[in-house]
């Protein structure tokens, strides 16, 4: 039975990398003493393995290890060995590339949807989707498909933003762009606000946080979900 966290961010305002998700992640993780990372995301600014120390140093807090799956010579191995999967943020295009590259994608839905617990923050939340057309990122390189990993029947838009009322700027806002989305697309969009994320257990997807998030489904007027909320009904 799959086990997900589909989290907006690894960071909020005011706190250190992953500390507002860490109780939640130690019980999440209770069963894994060691999580595989997976840093592909990262285009630049910051390397492969100093992303992974990033992330080491935050599961140490919860008595976990972590290894980056960059260092394994035989990655889809890595994957399916692995007590527990992170996927940390960046850019969904570079990410989604790098899995197509290494032949994971296959991989990482069978060992997710077999119980492996995964946890995904923006860009590997992303992934997480149908597809990966809700990305905010920008497509600096093509990946194969934008087809993900389809763990949940709807698409994802983490660190969804609301307009702001005294703002000057007059460009699209997230909301305008998902519309736009819908204009050739009808999966369902599921806008996470920052401090947002999804709790998957097998076919139960309930929304967590403090804050409510914004529901896009096509041909239907956006709405807003609170807390504890179950998210079955998207497909």
């Amino acid at each position: 039975m799959q086990q997900i966290t589909i989290a907006s961010t690894s960071t909020v305002h005011g706190s250190g990398y992953l500390e507002y998700l860490l109780d939640y992640l130690s019980h999440f993780f209770k069963d894994a003493n060691s999580i595989l990372f997976i840093p592909y995301a990262r285009p630049g600014g910051i390397s492969h393995d100093g992303y992974t120390e990033l992330v080491q140093t935050a599961f140490a807090k919860i008595n976990k290890t972590v290894t980056g799956i960059h260092t394994y010579n035989n990655p889809v191995e890595a994957v399916n060995q692995a007590e527990a999967i992170f996927v940390g943020g960046g850019n969904t295009f570079v990410l989604t590339n790098q899995l197509y590259k290494n032949n994971l994608i296959a991989t990482l839905r069978t060992v997710i949807k077999a119980g492996t617990p995964y946890l995904g923050t923006s860009a590997g939340s992303n992934i997480c989707g149908l597809t990966i057309k809700n990305t905010n990122d920008m497509p600096i390189i093509y990946p194969p498909s934008f087809n993900a990993l389809a763990l949940v029947p709807f698409n994802i838009n983490p660190h969804y933003l609301d307009p702001l009322p005294d703002s000057k700027h007059m460009g699209e806002t997230r909301e305008t762009r998902i519309k736009e989305f819908h204009n050739f697309n009808t999966n369902p969009v599921v806008g996470l606000r920052e401090g947002s994320w999804l709790a998957v257990s097998g076919k139960s997807i309930v929304l967590k946080g403090e804050l409510p998030a914004r529901i896009f489904e096509y041909n239907k007027t956006p709405y807003e979900v609170v807390p504890e909320t179950e998210l079955n009904h998207l497909k």
